[in-house]
């Protein structure tokens, strides 16, 4: 890594990681008497481990010019290793929060065990751990190649990854010692949540910047995908985390908003992080991987900018159904209702798109586990969107909110849409960019989908079954007016689904533990293949920047 960064890089990355070094150290000092001195104490070493990193190589040679002429891929490499202990971590977590519903004693005794501080951990694990490197990694390997040009630097890609990768690590330790601000998807405090604003727009520029440099004329449509994930992420994050901390010395902070208004922030956030983070950053994954590894170019690419455009701009409307039967007036709730249903259309449209590609392929997604991994997202992409609009009607909400139907939902989408598309990817990309002939084994790709797919189906249906049970047993009333059921009862009844969820859960969690492995065997292979003429960039004299047709 350090010798590919030029002098002048490593003299920056030194810099960097003393600011970082600094900011640890003093926020360590101010806050030693609260938990944010562990974060504080947890950056610094963060900060000095790259010191030392960096200056061990730093009068290494230079890289030479013959760089230029090839894609840079060692931030795409980690990347994606990173998000494969990322998944199997965060998967652990989870399965683990699941069992300690069908059996409370689980704890282990501890407040960091609990399953009110593990459960965030579970979530932030898998989709920013997961998820955010998934993402990050991919968006670098499909701008390259669908701009024919090389990333800018060496440094700003690096500090992306390793500074998101901080971030996330001061995610899942802050909640095991209580650090949080008890915001869906948003947990973390003031301090990180500054940090990931710096990674972000750094991320956005690296975008920018190589966008600007491109051979090729047109911006390929997954791109669009990837640069709405990143610039919404980013509108979304500020405003809803902003917040004033009690002092540069303490974790916690008071929300600028207060009541009804700080709920209908919080869900105008984090529906449209589904929105834009698992939803418009994964399409960008599956308009690029899914016709690269069938072979087929996609069906309709007008059908792709126009679902893109609504996909845009009717999600920004429809967070609002989450609040269905609240304070929240009820105009506002009608209004995310409406357009939740309106989604439906440029959802299917993608969904729709991606399977009509496949056609003539059919017979490399029967023998082609990778591609089937893609076939079957899109698929569950396809049903999730309809179930979500479907679940946004008020009176269908009376019986499905505050349900395990909810979590079953979820992990549709987080399960059979996210994490497919998001191994379908990996496991199409590593082969390209540790230029191998092939995955470690075949076999255990196609393992590792029977169990995705038995893992997501138990789960899923368990949930669908125990919500819809839940929801009935909590609106049935006897002959004199009052409920039947005591919420102890609908507890007694979900026993056995939940049992069921977790044994789903364990089944996905062994099916990325084989992936995991799958993967790092691949990258162990021998005999490396040569690059071809398609996977480089299109070349420029160096210091000569190429002119641009105009759009």
């Amino acid at each position: 890594m350090i010798a590919q960064l030029t002098r002048i890089e490593r003299q920056g990355a030194i810099l960097i990681s003393l600011v970082i070094a600094i900011c640890g150290l003093l926020l360590g000092l101010a806050g030693r008497d609260d938990p944010i001195g562990v974060h504080g104490a947890l950056i610094f070493v963060a900060g000095v481990l790259m010191i030392f990193l960096i200056g061990r190589d730093y009068f290494a040679p230079e890289p030479s010019d013959e760089r230029f002429a090839s894609y840079y891929d060692d931030p795409t490499k980690v990347g994606i290793l990173l998000a494969m202990v990322w998944v199997v971590f965060g998967l652990a977590v989870g399965d683990w929060a699941a069992w300690q519903l069908a059996n409370p004693n689980l704890t282990f005794g501890g407040g960091w065990s609990s399953f009110g501080r593990i459960r965030p951990v579970h979530t932030t694990a898998v989709i920013f751990g997961f998820g955010g490197n998934g993402l990050i990694a991919t968006s670098f390997y499909v701008l390259q190649r669908t701009s024919r040009a090389r990333l800018p630097d060496q440094l700003s890609p690096w500090f992306v990854l390793l500074g998101y990768n901080l971030f996330c690590v001061l995610a899942v330790t802050g909640y095991m010692i209580g650090i949080t601000q008890s915001k869906e998807y948003a947990e973390t405090e003031w301090y990180a949540d500054i940090w990931l604003v710096v990674v972000w727009v750094v991320y956005f520029l690296i975008y920018l910047r190589t966008l600007a440099r491109r051979k090729e004329p047109h911006i390929y449509v997954a791109n669009w995908y990837y640069m709405a994930f990143i610039l919404v992420v980013a509108m979304l994050h500020i405003v809803n985390n902003l917040a004033v901390p009690v002092s540069l010395g303490h974790a916690k902070s008071y929300s600028l908003y207060s009541g009804v208004q700080d709920a209908m922030i919080q869900w105008w956030y984090g529906h449209n992080a589904v929105a834009f983070f698992l939803t418009a950053g994964f399409l960008g994954m599956m308009y690029y991987f899914l016709p690269m590894r069938a072979g087929r170019p996609i069906f309709s690419y007008r059908l792709s900018i126009i679902s893109f455009w609504g996909i845009t701009f009717f999600y920004m409307w429809a967070g609002s159904h989450h609040l269905h039967y609240t304070a929240l007036p009820h105009w506002v709730q009608t209004l995310g209702m409406t357009f939740s249903l309106m989604l439906l259309i440029p959802s299917w449209a993608s969904a729709g798109n991606a399977l009509l590609t496949l056609n003539g392929a059919w017979d490399k997604v029967r023998d082609d586990a990778t591609l089937r991994f893609m076939m079957v997202a899109a698929v569950f992409y396809g049903l999730t969107t309809f179930e979500g609009s479907f679940m946004a009607i008020r009176a269908v909400n009376s019986l499905s909110h505050y349900t395990d139907w909810t979590v079953g939902h979820v992990h549709a989408g987080a399960l059979g849409w996210v994490a497919m598309i998001t191994f379908g990817s990996i496991y199409a990309s590593v082969p390209w960019v540790w230029k191998r002939k092939g995955m470690y084994s075949a076999g255990l790709v196609e393992a590792h989908f029977w169990l995705s797919l038995a893992g997501t189906l138990i789960y899923v249906f368990a949930m669908w079954n125990s919500g819809i049970i839940q929801g009935l047993m909590w609106r049935t009333y006897n002959e004199s007016g009052t409920l039947t059921y005591s919420f102890v009862d609908s507890l007694i009844a979900m026993h056995p689904y939940y049992v069921a969820r977790a044994i789903g859960g364990l089944l996905f969690l062994i099916g990325a533990c084989i992936g995991a492995y799958n993967i790092w065997m691949t990258i162990r292979l021998p005999n490396p293949i040569p690059e071809t003429t398609a996977d480089l960039p299109e070349p420029t004299a160096v210091g000569v920047v190429s002119p641009q047709p105009a759009e």
